[in-house]
């Protein structure tokens, strides 16, 4: 078993389903008739599901935080310091940085909190800082916070815990194409926007190792800050970013947060092409004492974490340093960190010696 399997993550049983659930989705694609809209047939699987209704087209995604919500709560309660604000930016980010992956700009995004017990509310302090971290997230992301839900689930989940998604509708801008990865061709060139942290994958894994240690979350890192508050840096929003890209000459192919997956989401695009990978993003110090304290193999380690990949955005080699221009100006760190070549589909990161061939992502 992975170390995530055992922090209870077996994505062999959640592809599985999802690969099922795309099936299912795409039977029922007759249906947009009856609306006066059609699908973009190749975001079935993507970041985000692209249709073209009413001279617009349209992104759309539904996404959750996860379990990093926990880490928050007992957060709390070791050290005193609420990060509510920071996980609604990323409950954000993991909405936001999914629906620009297709080349759209984020117009709409909707709220959804879930609690084992409506008292969760009754700690103003959490409550406030919830809702001003996913304002604050949305007018970062240039997009209207539209509503939302915030059910009570008693018996489904416990009371000290809150359960973070959303959803968002974004525009694919006027005489740009959705963006599928479809283009990705030799040639092309790896830009790479850094992660802040642990982003939104690998909480579980992260709760799991915490456990273990005699101090928990309040282990001291290498640097002297604690285990919990790294964990809880918040999420890099990425719209502005490709939003100006978008707004630029140039024609991104591909496109793609570095989440659930690691490295392997490189490989989303059907090209069958090599992913040369020669300069590396310095490892964020939590990360690095995750993989130290689980045993994680590097190969292990880039297939499961973020390794501090946070964005990647494949293009012609003419406009690789124009994308690095572009992202710099919107407040990223970016640098070119390889290249497209021919090949059977893989990913290689030759100074670690790993390679990673296409059959190891069966996500659609």
């Amino acid at each position: 078993m992975t170390e995530y399997e055992r922090a209870g993550v077996d994505y062999s049983v959640l592809d599985g389903v999802k690969r099922a659930a795309v099936a299912r989705a795409a039977a029922t694609t007759r249906l947009l008739a009856a609306s006066g809209a059609r699908e973009f047939g190749g975001s079935r699987g993507a970041t985000a599901y692209v249709v073209e209704v009413g001279g617009l087209t349209l992104a759309m995604v539904t996404e959750g935080l996860g379990t990093k919500s926990i880490i928050t709560e007992t957060y709390l309660e070791q050290s005193g310091e609420s990060r509510f604000a920071d996980i609604a930016v990323d409950a954000v980010a993991a909405i936001v940085n999914d629906v620009i992956s297709v080349g759209a700009n984020p117009m709409v995004i909707t709220a959804y909190f879930a609690t084992g017990d409506a008292a969760w509310y009754t700690d103003e302090r959490k409550s406030l800082e919830l809702l001003a971290g996913w304002q604050r997230a949305c007018e970062e992301s240039g997009a209207t916070w539209g509503g939302g839900e915030s059910p009570a689930l008693p018996g489904l989940l416990t009371g000290a815990g809150i359960e973070l998604g959303g959803s968002a509708v974004a525009v694919v801008p006027a005489g740009r194409r959705p963006v599928f990865g479809d283009e990705v061709r030799p040639g092309d060139r790896i830009v790479v926007l850094p992660s802040s942290g642990l982003h939104t994958n690998g909480a579980s894994l992260a709760r799991r190792i915490a456990s273990g240690l005699p101090s928990g979350l309040m282990t001291p890192l290498p640097s002297g800050r604690n285990l919990g508050a790294a964990l809880l840096d918040p999420s890099v929003l990425y719209p502005a970013f490709v939003r100006a890209l978008l707004d630029s000459p140039v024609e991104p192919h591909f496109l793609n947060p570095i989440t659930g997956h690691g490295l392997l989401k490189m490989m989303r695009p059907a090209a069958d092409v090599r992913y040369v990978l020669d300069t590396l993003p310095d490892v964020p110090e939590v990360l690095d004492f995750l993989v130290g304290e689980s045993g994680m193999s590097p190969a292990e380690a880039y297939s499961t974490l973020n390794m501090g990949f946070g964005y990647v955005a494949v293009v012609a080699e003419a406009d690789a340093d124009r994308t690095v221009d572009i992202a710099r100006k919107a407040g990223h760190q970016a640098f070119v960190a390889g290249e497209v070549v021919a090949g059977a589909k893989s990913v290689l990161i030759p100074s670690l010696g790993i390679e990673y061939g296409g059959g190891e992502l069966q996500i659609s």
